[in-house]
């Protein structure tokens, strides 16, 4: 199988909504409300506010490709774009999904060693990411690459509230 990972461009507008929309749908409708879902979905994809995030110079989006087919994507952010404050020299993993057909093929590893790769070009100490709490796949997944919990918070998929950990690498 051939892979790529190219960077994604406000040109890529409608394909970062449908890998965006498609992989978070795929990964939590089933413990959200129609409704939450929707909600969450229009706002946090709608073509405003990823032209807003593709704008950001201290986001990067990258796109996944198997086989010239688009399966997944990343988005990493530094300094000011970041969601919370971690550490003077941190980088976030902000998003990183697979679509489920492709899970469990050693793609999200390249997505995670790629954002790792990337923290260390830009001279981070480390690297964190929020995971859900009751995500225990992601969680262990993530203990095994070196991660460790380091605090939480929280963040509404419509009117619920959910309860992630900021899990935190230490890059040498």
């Amino acid at each position: 199988m051939k892979t790529m990972i190219s960077k994604c461009t406000l040109d890529d507008l409608r394909l970062l909504q449908d890998i965006a929309t498609d992989t978070y749908n795929e990964t939590y409708s089933h413990l959200n409300t129609p409704e939450n879902m929707n909600d969450y979905l229009e706002n946090a994809f709608n073509a405003n506010q990823l032209t807003k995030e593709l704008s950001n110079e201290f986001s990067s989006f990258l796109f996944l490709y198997s086989n010239d087919i688009l399966i997944g994507y990343l988005k990493i952010n530094e300094g000011p774009a970041q969601t919370r404050e971690v550490g003077e020299n941190a980088m976030e993993i902000e998003r990183i999904y697979v679509k489920q057909k492709y899970q469990d093929k050693g793609f999200g590893k390249t997505l995670l060693q790629t954002a790792i790769e990337l923290a260390k070009e830009h001279n981070k100490n480390e690297i964190w990411l929020g995971v859900w709490r009751k995500n225990k796949n992601a969680i262990e997944f993530h203990k095994s690459k070196g991660f460790e919990i380091r605090g939480q918070y929280s963040i509404f998929i419509g009117d619920e509230e959910k309860e992630n950990y900021i899990m935190v690498k230490t890059l040498k």
